[in-house]
């Protein structure tokens, strides 16, 4: 069986405990490979390594820094299939998923901040006659990033590529459900001549591993994508230590239908949203509301082509939805589903876990699954659940879609579907949401701001906005005369 290895210092090495973690595939059910347990004492490791490696690379100009780079981003793309496939078997997803979203994204994210990091400019402030001021941007040491299971290698490198563009060496945690592309862009990276302790990846238990990474002193940036309970004790422990913060955690985002929209269109993107990477990406449109003049013909046709999704081998071009993460995560949706019929609701379609024949009787897949009924602010439309389940409910007047829309105490995306300029605009100014996506979902320029307000996180990721947050500002003042 495959034992992953630490990447410390350049090398791929085992965990200091000589201990590991069992790696299931949530398709089958079933161990399939081990993950290092580490613990404070790698993380000490590789942070001194980081150090160590701080004054050659944040010295390293930035045309070198970006060359590399690129070779990594090369190298992604070169290894397409066998991360596809690694990603299916590791997180559940339909391989056709990660080999035209999750992997071509990570490539992306190193190619655009190789080349970003070449036009990230400084101001400069003059004071008519008198003196003029300009801003250095320098890295700011050792980062530390922390990243999901939902998109692995997607948002592991979306932390990791700004960071080091900027000069900085990190020490990054995938998730321990999902650490096996993390695996091998650590092989990548030797392969493509990244310099010993410029990033260096620990593997194991948040609560051992993100523990200690958060809490160490001389690691002194945090970037964090996860739930928003782990957000705040990372914001406990690290806030006190003056640290520099990025948390993009949880979303129920809301998905506003007007009677006016592009109907067949609407639909086509609604079942993406609702469904995609079975629910498990923090953008998913979980709460649609839909104008009552259009509400009956909206769920007839929702419900009807959501039937026809088929739930299976993600190995497979027809699945559309594989298996979720994790047996516990599953049980965790199927309670909710249990507690939206409690609180009142009809579940339309889905409501159960799949039972496929074969090496597959024992994965973890759920029905999509579409729920009525019931009241905007119950725990079921309050709560985050993560899986391929969402609400639909009627409205009456904009205000009261404003009002469903931001109930919660989360703030991250939402849709607005509408061929009214004027609307969209006023709806779009008035969701409190850090993303408003118009007539589309999931269109990403990654030149953008991303991030969420409320409970949805602190600070933004993507373009130069991450740049800014992988280096300090320090001000120079010359006077003239």
């Amino acid at each position: 069986m495959q034992k992953i290895k630490n990447y410390i210092n350049g090398e791929l090495v085992e965990p200091a405990s000589k201990t590991y973690i069992d790696n299931y595939n949530p398709a089958i059910g079933k161990v399939y490979s081990l993950i290092p347990d580490s613990d404070e004492k790698d993380v000490e490791i590789a942070t001194k390594a980081a150090i160590d490696a701080f004054p050659m690379w944040s010295n390293t100009s930035k045309d070198e820094r970006s060359k590399v780079m690129l070779k990594i981003s090369e190298l992604i793309e070169k290894n397409l299939d066998r991360l596809a496939i690694a990603e299916s078997i590791d997180n559940g997803k339909p391989v056709s998923l990660a080999k035209t979203v999750d992997i071509p994204r990570a490539a992306a994210n190193f190619h655009f901040y190789a080349t970003g990091i070449l036009h990230f400019a400084s101001e400069s402030h003059s004071m008519e006659n008198s003196a003029i001021n300009y801003t250095l941007r320098t890295p700011v040491g050792v980062a530390g990033c922390i990243s999901p299971w939902n998109l692995p290698l997607y948002l592991f490198t979306w932390k990791i590529a700004p960071a080091i563009a900027a000069g900085n060496c990190v020490v990054a945690k995938p998730s321990e459900i999902t650490p096996m592309t993390a695996y091998l862009l650590s092989e990548l990276c030797i392969e493509a001549g990244l310099p010993k302790g410029v990033l260096n990846i620990v593997h194991g238990y948040g609560h051992k591993v993100g523990a200690a990474i958060t809490a160490h002193p001389k690691i002194p940036l945090i970037s964090f994508t996860g739930g928003t309970k782990t957000g705040a004790e990372i914001a406990r422990v690290a806030a006190p230590m003056f640290k520099k913060l990025s948390l993009e955690l949880g979303g129920k985002n809301p998905n506003i239908i007007f009677a006016d929209c592009d109907f067949d269109k609407m639909i086509k993107t609604t079942l993406h949203s609702s469904f995609a990477n079975q629910g498990q990406i923090c953008l998913c449109g979980s709460r649609i509301m839909v104008e009552r003049s259009i509400y009956e013909k909206f769920k007839n046709k929702f419900v009807e082509e959501t039937k026809k999704l088929k739930v299976g081998n993600p190995a497979s071009p027809e699945s559309k939805l594989g298996a979720v993460v994790s047996k516990s995560h599953m049980e965790k949706i199927l309670s909710y589903i249990d507690l939206a019929r409690q609180e009142g609701g009809t579940i339309l379609c889905g409501g159960n876990q799949v039972k496929l024949e074969g090496e597959f009787s024992e994965g973890y897949f759920i029905a999509p699954t579409i729920i009525e009924g019931l009241t905007y602010d119950c725990r079921t439309n309050q709560e985050e659940i993560f899986g391929p389940v969402v609400t639909i409910m009627p409205f009456d007047t904009e205000a009261e879609a404003l009002l469903y829309a931001n109930s919660t105490q989360y703030g991250l995306a939402s849709v607005v579907w509408t061929e009214n300029l004027t609307k969209a605009h006023r709806i779009a100014n008035q969701i409190h949401a850090g993303i408003v996506w118009v007539n589309c979902w999931l269109v990403r320029d990654l030149r953008t701001p991303f991030g969420g307000v409320k409970s949805s996180g602190v600070g933004r990721e993507g373009g130069f906005e991450a740049l800014d947050f992988f280096t300090e500002p320090k001000n120079v003042c010359i006077k003239l005369n």
